[in-house]
């Protein structure tokens, strides 16, 4: 679909509100691998030009002066920006149920959350406006809007993707990842982003080979405890198992990753945003409070006043939760476990606290994670299965989810 097509698709579907600003016309772009693939980007993502509000009033009269890096190689590799996408107020949420920019609906489901924060990133893709866009992910925020709509959605390993441009919530935690309505079109996109970058001190050039994408004879994939399951929603716990059950010819393995409680650790990660989130901004909400809605204003505020003893506690959990995963990898091609543990639930409805227990251990251990949707059960709400794999796997795990879904 070309940029001016995208175009025509997003105004025919207001009712939506996945994007915060739409262009009349898509930005100039290059010649190369993506040329007229047309993409959009979440408003925390800077675009030469287009204002970055990172999903809050404070920030709407704030315009980029030049593009984010992976945005940079998306046009030079011709992708069409065709404009900015709605987002949980400052990424710190998983329903885009945007006070200022508008309720994001889900096309999978409507009347349903997409999931957030990069929600908009989601429903773009899911209602057919563009084959491919780019979100940001803490603890899922890519992942878990991926996961209920339908769609694909990539976690990079940490270092893997340039951030230089982004509005970080959490430097500790945040990774810019592609979403897309098939495997082919992920891979496109992240082999054209990633790559190191000289002004992100976090990026790291990944090894040669890392673009291979080569699968192993026989996938050997790690299966957590399942005690771990207990809090998902019937639906997603037995369209899981339904999915491994498929699985002929892939090794399923008992894993344990030591001392890892789903919930105790995205508690931990999500103090950690609140409180870098709060040093990054907190000047700001000082200075416009009414830029930001009072629910987002408390949650920084948490962070922003947490004692020391508390938030050192969080790293270390932190740090020893992601040691115990690259740990539990060894010898395994990949672990697999549901994205979230639940599926898209109705707007209105108070959003469960254990949206991010399954995905938020990918961030904290730097490691790549892909969602993928897998049948559902009852033939209703869209189901999803998650990849976690070895650092720089990235590419290798879409090659995998692809051949896992053939299986099934």
């Amino acid at each position: 679909m070309t940029g001016a097509e995208a175009i025509a698709r997003a105004k025919a579907l207001p009712d939506l509100h996945a994007f915060i600003t739409l262009l009349e016309a898509p930005l100039p772009a290059g010649e190369g691998t993506l040329s007229g693939m047309a993409v959009a980007v979440k408003d925390n993502i800077a675009v030469a030009g287009l204002p970055r509000t990172d999903g809050t009033r404070a920030f709407a009269g704030r315009v980029s002066e030049r593009d984010a890096v992976v945005v940079a190689r998306l046009r030079a590799a011709g992708a069409e920006v065709i404009g900015t996408l709605n987002m949980h107020e400052g990424a710190l949420g998983a329903t885009t149920d945007n006070p200022f920019w508008g309720r994001c609906d889900n096309p999978a489901a409507p009347g349903h959350t997409p999931g957030g924060s990069s929600g908009g990133s989601a429903a773009a893709v899911a209602a057919g406006i563009v084959p491919a866009t780019l979100g940001t992910d803490t603890m899922g925020s890519v992942r878990i809007p991926a996961a209920y709509c339908g769609i694909w959605g990539l976690k990079p390993t940490k270092g893997l993707v340039p951030l230089t441009g982004l509005s970080h919530l959490s430097w500790t935690l945040d990774t810019i990842g592609p979403l897309a309505e098939t495997p082919c079109d992920l891979a496109r996109v992240l082999r054209v982003i990633a790559g190191p970058d000289k002004d992100d001190p976090d990026s790291v050039p990944p090894p040669d080979g890392w673009d291979a994408a080569v699968l192993p004879e026989r996938i050997r994939l790690g299966m957590p405890d399942w005690e771990h399951l207990a809090a998902c929603e019937p639906a997603v716990r037995d369209g899981f198992r339904a999915f491994l059950a498929r699985l002929e010819g892939v090794e399923l393995v008992p894993v344990t990753i030591p001392g890892w409680s789903p919930g105790a650790l995205r508690r931990a990660g999500l103090l950690v945003a609140e409180a870098e989130a709060g040093h990054l901004i907190g000047a700001e909400i000082d200075a416009k409070p009414d830029g930001f809605s009072e629910g987002f204003r408390a949650a920084i505020a948490f962070g922003r006043t947490a004692p020391g003893s508390k938030l050192a506690a969080a790293y270390r959990a932190l740090h020893r939760a992601g040691i115990a995963a690259r740990r539990a990898l060894a010898g395994l091609d990949a672990l697999i476990l549901p994205t979230a543990p639940q599926r898209a639930f109705a707007h209105g409805h108070p959003a469960p606290a254990n949206q991010a227990d399954f995905t938020a251990l990918a961030n904290v251990a730097g490691l790549p994670a892909l969602a993928f949707p897998i049948p559902a059960p009852d033939g209703g709400l869209p189901c999803s299965a998650q990849l976690v794999g070895p650092a720089f796997s990235d590419l290798a795990l879409i090659a995998m989810a692809e051949c896992l879904s053939d299986l099934a």
